[in-house]
């Protein structure tokens, strides 16, 4: 069964189709990728996916659980998470507390119980804290909890990112262009931190990413949009022979000449 399934999903803001009738579906633990032109509707996609827009029309569903008219707290509670094109942390909180914020929806403890400090208060803590700061180890940030996130460099603003949204223990994980404004090593760490998560925690991935050599180094599969609809799918190799793509991107002449080679 997938684990995430998209049947005719139709975003409208006034006349604009940003989303139109989108078939879409992503088996557990694979790499994908979206991809298209700029206002191809990918952003308005992963919005739709995690809650942020009700779709207008279609239907969503997250491992057998329909979404579409879930708020995206409850969305992220079914095992969804994402990062986002603009880095959006909490700037003013250290990089250990920004993760830390991110494992709040599995404590169990209630508020009373953390006004009085009760002794299963401060076992949660400790537990948190533990696994908050194994999860900054694991994305490269060790020995950097205490630095105030705004003080981090962007390539490490982007990872403590990742680290916050696998606090919430995702199984589905969106990534909105991850290596926006990196390095050449900074995008080579980040492609490999990618491949780990799905490789060593089992997360399924699924990105939006305007690199295409990042794209089409790591994608199992390629999901092409353009004006909110699908107009190719496929592997690296297809995808890149397709003339829709092609055209997509870089106008019709060029299709035709790729034709004409043919």
């Amino acid at each position: 069964m997938a684990l995430l399934e998209v049947q005719g999903a139709t975003k409208r803001f006034g006349g604009l189709l940003a989303v139109q009738a989108l078939d879409f579906t992503l088996e557990a633990g694979m790499i994908a990728s979206v991809i298209g032109p700029n206002g191809a509707g990918k952003t308005t996609f992963f919005n739709c996916i995690a809650g942020f827009y009700r779709i207008d029309e279609g239907r969503i569903v997250l491992d057998g659980h329909e979404i579409h008219r879930l708020p995206s707290h409850k969305i992220a509670h079914l095992g969804l998470s994402r990062t986002y094109q603009n880095i959006r942390l909490f700037s003013g909180m250290s990089t250990l507390d920004n993760v830390r914020v991110g494992a709040h929806q599995h404590l169990r403890t209630s508020w009373i119980q953390g006004v009085l400090q009760t002794p299963a208060v401060r076992d949660e803590e400790r537990r948190t804290t533990q696994e908050s700061l194994r999860l900054l180890e694991y994305v490269g940030l060790k020995g950097k909890g205490h630095i105030q996130a705004s003080n981090l460099p962007y390539g490490d603003q982007r990872r403590l990112e990742i680290a916050r949204a696998l606090a919430t223990q995702p199984r589905l994980l969106l990534l909105d262009e991850p290596t926006a404004g990196m390095n050449p090593a900074e995008t080579h760490e980040m492609t490999d931190l990618i491949r780990r998560l799905r490789d060593d925690l089992g997360i399924t991935i699924l990105l939006i990413e305007h690199e295409m050599h990042v794209v089409m180094g790591i994608s199992d599969r390629i999901t092409v949009l353009d004006y909110g609809q699908r107009i190719a799918e496929g592997d690296a190799n297809r995808i890149q022979r397709d003339p829709k793509v092609i055209e997509a991107y870089l106008g019709k002449g060029a299709a035709a000449a790729l034709a004409a080679e043919d």
